[in-house]
């Protein structure tokens, strides 16, 4: 007997659809070093003889700046690895030829072996030119958030909300999303958003929602992990950054005085926003699927026994040729809150290929039972559709143990990561990097004798960090900057705008600067130089000039794709998950009214915080 077929569910109409984006042409990254290595040897030669100018050292930094925009957002494009490293080579040589620098002076007076033993071969060396502390600090948090994530807890907590709000979208979106504000302050937003927008969407698609109601979900999440975690210094770079060039003037109280009641009244927009526009949607918890109302136990089940973690989206898209030109297909209904099983088998998809995929999905031991659910569910016969998930129900309940150990195991290592952020708040000479990599050691017992998923742990923890590699050259070069005497220059020119304008409106203006060059130009190199120029002022104004700052690489973070790492996973996950011809012209184009609201609410912030100076 024929299975029945349901009638084809409509795609996005066109009119909401962006054109599809050119192709990415990627230029030879080698050629680029080599171009460099030749351009540096060649300035090294003429500042042998001839001595180099401050600008020219200073108009080669603002060019990679600028490079990594210019050559990362459009058709043609240079890896940004190859651009920073291969432009450091550059700027090290213009350095090298300067007239003068404190550097110079120093190996003048104490020889070379001084300088390397003072600034190479020591952690505070080292910490002053690239901010060892801190880029440490950033990789045991990104290994230890990457194993409690393997444990599926914000899974667990989102359809625990979902069941106790009785299925309602709104309350339930609006509670993981405060969780989350709070936990990104601490926990690093990177990660979070990571976690985040992969729930998120799975709720909105089993209520139904339509595409651009996904999409402005993964925009919330931005927003939420990059401006509501500005409320402490360890979850956004820019802060620590911001944090040590200004030691030891901003410190966790400064944070929660200034920062947090500004991720406050950032949230309120957010949620206010998210209210008005998912309105009163719900998901149908009776008729929720087997597989969706178990979603963190078929994660953890998927990582335990693949090695990886799919979405029925990215499932089909990875298995689009054994679908034989049924992929779009399936994909429509997916986005529709269709379940994988019936998809498939509304889409006439072989039975072979059903049980290979939802084997590969959840694991082959329950692809036939999977499979038979659906195929009943699907005929009507509700009761033998019952029947057959009993397998998976049982499976799943012994599994749901295992996880919960595994959460447990992992929640604990929250003391130690606690304990030592306090003791580095206490005494500086504790390095901050000590409470991550502690943390992350805590955790690692909770998956450490599950292969596959501590591997895909070890495996997604190291290709997010490696979106930091580019920083290392780029904060090298301000640092050599800062030594040519560079940023005193700027210190004048803010002096001189205190005395013409008043606190308030240089504080403002710092604000929009902030936001517009954190959205062109990636948002920890802003906060690198932009912070040098608040040296030499009095306590409060420069705890309200680094407030200023510090909501414009927040706020300016979100209002482009790469404007912020944050930014940058959330645009990848929509073009991979949710519509693939969404453009960064469109992310701008949704995104500009909350960020303008969040804009003028901040604003009346700083401008409230200059009155009280």
């Amino acid at each position: 007997m024929p299975l029945p077929h349901a009638e084809p569910v409509a795609s996005t109409p066109v009119a909401d659809r962006a054109l599809p984006p050119p192709d990415v042409v990627m230029l030879p990254g080698r050629w680029f070093l080599l171009l460099c290595v030749l351009v540096a040897g060649a300035l090294a030669l003429v500042g042998r003889s001839v001595a180099l100018p401050t600008w020219l050292l200073a108009a080669e930094v603002l060019a990679t700046i600028l490079g990594l925009f210019l050559l990362g957002s459009f058709k043609y494009q240079v890896h940004k690895n190859a651009l920073t490293y291969g432009m450091a080579l550059v700027i090290v040589a213009t350095f090298c030829g300067l007239a003068t620098s404190s550097w110079h002076v120093e190996i003048a007076g104490r020889g070379w072996t001084a300088w390397t033993a003072t600034h190479l071969l020591s952690f505070d060396g080292l910490d002053a030119i690239i901010h060892a502390d801190t880029m440490l600090f950033i990789l045991g948090l990104t290994f230890f958030v990457s194993v409690i994530a393997q444990t599926r807890l914000l899974e667990g907590i989102t359809f625990a909300l979902l069941r106790r709000n009785g299925g309602g979208i709104i309350p339930t979106i609006v509670s993981v999303t405060a969780v989350v504000a709070v936990a990104s302050g601490v926990f690093d937003g990177v990660s979070m958003i990571g976690l985040t927008i992969r729930t998120l969407v799975i709720i909105l698609l089993l209520g139904a929602a339509p595409i651009a109601e996904a999409r402005y979900a993964v925009l919330v999440c931005t927003l939420v992990t990059t401006i509501c975690g500005i409320w402490m210094a360890y979850g956004e770079p820019p802060n620590l950054i911001m944090r040590a060039n200004l030691s030891p003037n901003l410190n966790d109280a400064f944070f929660l005085r200034y920062c947090a009641p500004a991720a406050v009244a950032a949230y309120f927009v957010v949620s206010r926003r998210l209210k008005k526009r998912l309105g009163n949607r719900r998901v149908d918890l009776d008729a929720m699927d087997v597989v969706d109302a178990n979603a963190a136990d078929v994660r953890f089940l998927q990582a335990m026994r693949h090695g990886e973690v799919l979405s029925p989206v990215g499932l089909v898209h990875d298995h689009a040729a054994d679908l034989e030109g049924r992929a779009d297909a399936v994909l429509v209904r997916l986005r529709a809150g269709e379940s994988l099983g019936l998809a498939l088998i509304r889409e006439g998809v072989p039975e072979v290929t059903r049980k290979k995929l939802l084997g590969h999905f959840v694991t082959e031991d329950l692809a036939d039972s999977l499979d038979r659910h659906y195929v009943l569910d699907q005929a009507g016969d509700h009761e033998g559709a019952m029947r057959a998930e009993h397998t998976v129900d049982k499976a799943i309940d012994t599994l749901a143990i295992l996880r919960r150990n595994a959460q447990r195991m992992g929640a604990l290592a929250v003391v130690p990561f606690v304990a030592l952020l306090v003791l580095h708040g206490v005494n500086h000479r504790v390095p901050l990097f000590v409470a991550s990599f502690a943390a992350f050691l805590a955790a690692l017992p909770a998956i450490v004798t599950i292969p596959k998923m501590r591997a895909l742990a070890m495996r997604e923890a190291a290709r997010e960090y490696a979106e930091y590699f580019f920083l290392f050259p780029l904060f090298l070069s301000i640092t050599l900057l800062t030594e040519a005497a560079f940023f005193d220059e700027l210190q004048t020119l803010v002096h001189a705008g205190i005395a013409t304008l008043g606190y308030g409106h240089v504080a403002v203006l710092q604000f929009f600067g902030s936001t517009f060059l954190s959205a062109v130009l990636d948002n920890n190199v802003v906060a690198d130089f932009a912070s040098r120029a608040l040296h030499d002022l009095d306590l409060d104004v420069l705890r309200l000039f680094a407030f200023a700052q510090i909501g414009g690489y927040a706020l300016g973070g979100c209002w482009t794709h790469i404007g912020s790492a944050q930014s940058v996973v959330a645009f990848a996950f929509i073009r991979r998950e949710i519509d693939d011809r969404y453009t960064p012209v469109a992310w701008i184009r949704e995104i500009t009214p909350v960020i303008v609201e969040i804009l003028v609410v901040l604003t009346a912030l700083i401008y409230l915080e200059s009155f009280l100076l």
